[in-house]
């Protein structure tokens, strides 16, 4: 095996170099704040928190049935 050139200059894409300014720079992490709510506002996401808790604790989703097409396949 050969020895790399150091001093080589990388090939540059052409597609991704026309490209470019179409990219805009995002920012690697989001900044996400609640805003402060009220006391009664507290209490009201307290008691929806309750209620959707409640709801997903007696409503389980339902496991997806096989169908009758896959019972009779099985015979």
């Amino acid at each position: 095996m050969g020895k790399k050139n150091k001093n080589k200059k990388k090939k540059v894409n052409p597609k991704k170099e026309r490209y470019a300014k179409f990219r805009k720079d995002q920012p690697s992490t989001m900044t996400f704040t609640l805003p402060d709510l009220t006391p009664e506002q507290q209490k009201q996401r307290q008691e929806d928190d309750r209620n959707i808790g409640l709801f997903w604790r007696y409503n389980k989703p339902r496991p997806v049935s096989k169908g009758i097409g896959a019972k009779k396949k099985k015979r």
